[in-house]
C-alpha cells in the first residue's frame, strides 16, 4: 500500500501579528485614564454576548452540531454576535471545529493536544500546521453553511464588524470603552475559548467513552468561564447533546440561555441523549480519571 502523501504545513503569519497586535491593544487598560467601572460592565456583557451567545451558543452548538433550532432569524443574530468574538467567520470556525472532532487528538486535528499545551492552546493558529484546513476543505466541511448567502457575507465581512463596534464604543464612551469593549474582551475571550482546546484535552476528569483517541476531560475551571464549554467529556462523547453539563453540578451556562429561549418558544428539536446511551457510555468509576 503506498502511504498517503504528507499534507503541506500551512502557516498564518498574518493570525499571528493579528493576535499579537490585539494583546498589546488590551495593555492599554493600564494606562491612565483608560479605566472606568460603565468600561468595565461593557467589556462583561460583550464578553458574553460575543463568546457566550455568539461562539458557544451560536457557532457551536447551534451551528456546528445543529443541537437545536432556533426561531428565524435568531441563527443569522448569534451568527453575528460570533462574528464580533474575531474568532473567524462562521463557515471557517464550523469547519474548523468539525474537523476537530473528525480526527480529535490525532495528527489530522488541527488543534493536536498531544503537542501540548501551548500548541492546542494558540500557537495551533499562527504556526506551522499540516493539519489547517485548506480553503476547499473548508467548504466541504461547512458545505451547509457555505450554501447560505448570509452566512458567507459573515465569513468575510468581520473585521468590518469589529471596526464598526469600535466606533459605536468610541462615540459611547470614549477610548476606555474602545480599550475594554474591544482589546481587552477579545483578549479574554480568546483564551477562554482556546482553554477548551487546550485545558479540557489535558486535565480533568472523563465520565464517558469518547470515541477514537479523542482526550477530552470535564475541566470545573473552564466550564464556569467557557459558559459551560469546559464540560468537554460530555460534549466529545455526545456531541449532538444541546447540554454539555450533564451531571447536577456541571453547571452550563449555555444550556441555561438555551432552556430559556426554549421557555420563550424561540428553540425548538433540542437534542439530549437518552438515559440509556448516557449508561451504555459511562466509563467504570476507576476509569475517570
Amino acid at each position: 500500500m503506498i502511504a498517503p502523501a504528507p499534507r503541506p504545513a500551512r502557516r498564518a503569519v498574518g493570525t499571528g501579528i493579528a493576535l499579537g497586535a490585539i494583546h498589546v491593544g488590551a495593555c492599554a487598560a493600564f494606562l491612565p485614564g483608560t479605566f472606568t467601572w460603565p468600561a468595565v460592565l461593557v467589556a462583561f456583557v460583550l464578553y458574553y454576548l460575543t463568546g457566550g451567545f455568539g461562539v458557544s451558543l451560536g457557532y457551536h452548538r447551534l451551528l456546528t452540531h445543529r443541537s437545536l433550532k432556533l426561531a428565524w432569524p435568531l441563527e443569522y443574530v448569534t451568527a453575528t454576535f460570533g462574528v464580533l468574538a474575531l474568532q473567524g467567520g462562521p463557515i471557517s470556525w464550523v469547519a474548523t471545529h468539525r474537523a476537530h472532532h473528525a480526527f480529535s487528538d490525532t495528527e489530522r486535528d488541527p488543534h493536536d493536544s498531544r503537542r501540548g499545551f501551548m500548541w492546542c492552546h494558540v500557537e495551533w493558529l499562527y504556526r506551522n500546521n499540516p493539519a489547517r484546513l485548506s480553503a476547499d476543505e473548508t467548504r466541504r466541511y461547512a458545505s451547509d453553511l457555505y450554501a447560505d448567502p448570509y452566512h458567507r457575507f459573515l465569513e468575510v465581512s468581520g473585521p468590518l464588524w469589529q471596526f464598526a463596534l469600535g466606533v459605536g464604543l468610541y462615540i459611547a464612551g470614549g477610548w476606555p470603552f474602545v480599550v475594554w469593549g474591544i482589546f481587552v474582551r477579545l483578549v479574554a475571550t480568546y483564551h477562554v475559548t482556546w482553554l477548551v482546546n487546550s485545558a479540557a484535552h489535558l486535565w480533568g476528569y472523563r465520565s464517558y467513552r469518547a470515541p477514537g483517541l479523542d482526550q477530552s476531560t470535564n475541566n470545573w475551571f473552564v466550564g464556569l468561564v467557557a459558559w459551560g464549554e469546559g464540560w468537554h467529556n460530555n460534549h466529545h462523547s455526545f456531541p449532538f447533546s444541546a447540554r454539555h453539563g450533564l451531571r447536577w453540578f456541571e453547571f452550563d451556562l449555555t444550556w441555561c440561555a438555551i432552556r430559556l429561549l426554549a421557555l420563550f418558544r424561540l428553540a425548538d428539536d433540542i437534542k439530549l441523549p437518552a438515559e440509556t446511551t448516557l449508561a451504555r457510555r459511562a466509563l467504570p468509576a476507576g476509569k475517570r480519571r
